[in-house]
């Protein structure tokens, strides 16, 4: 596996041509609680997932440079529905709910985190998962059930670290490190790792084209 996002094997017109499309209309289409309530299949879909604070939403509204697209909520776990965001008509972002920190009760709490792994495993236009996790931070265990969960749906998944820009290029360069060797036995993660920052747009344009590759294919 690699490596920074710099590496990422993306020539400036692959960069352009997903800044081009990221730029195009996006479109908050509908929060599902329950599988029969999701859209028809019929586009290519990537989903975010992650810890409840890790920063889906400010990621989400990053990629397609509007600041109020996906809500984002100073109270953990506050995404209890699988949420549905359109790009230009030709690509759906998904929001799965938030793990970890949900303030919610316990039957609550695992009957969104079943909604989320439900269409993990059911969605047959599901290109690739972006699991987020905090740079600051790395895989913890916590992540361990997200890991286990992609696995078992054997669905492409990619590592996003986000907040990178808390970090130094050291630091930075520690964790991608640790984060590479920490799922590097599993077979359905994506070989490359990006680290990112909403707040800076750091990392934001290979991810782009990481997600146009990923829903070309």
């Amino acid at each position: 596996m690699t490596t920074p996002a710099d590496e990422a094997p993306f020539d400036e017109g692959s960069i352009e041509a997903a800044r081009v499309l990221f730029a195009r209309p996006a479109l908050f289409v509908m929060g599902a609680v329950k599988m029969d309530g999701l859209p028809p299949p019929d586009l290519p879909e990537v989903a975010f997932a992650g810890r409840s604070n890790v920063g889906k939403s400010s990621l989400i509204n990053a990629l397609v440079g509007q600041k109020y697209l996906a809500r984002a909520s100073n109270e953990p776990g506050r995404t209890r529905e699988v949420n549905f965001f359109v790009l230009d008509d030709k690509i759906r972002l998904v929001d799965l709910p938030g793990y970890g920190f949900a303030r919610a009760s316990k039957s609550t709490t695992k009957d969104f985190q079943n909604l989320g792994r439900a269409y993990l495993r059911g969605r047959p236009n599901l290109k690739r998962v972006y699991l987020l996790i905090d740079a600051r931070h790395g895989l913890k265990n916590v992540d361990n059930d997200a890991l286990e969960a992609l696995d078992l749906a054997a669905v492409s998944y990619q590592i996003i670290l986000t907040k990178a820009d808390k970090l130094k290029p050291a630091e930075i360069d520690k964790v991608m490190a640790q984060t590479i060797k920490g799922v590097a036995r599993r077979a359905a993660a994506f070989p490359r790792v990006l680290a990112t920052s909403s707040e800076k747009g750091t990392g934001m344009p290979q991810l782009r084209a990481e997600i146009a590759l990923a829903c070309a294919t």
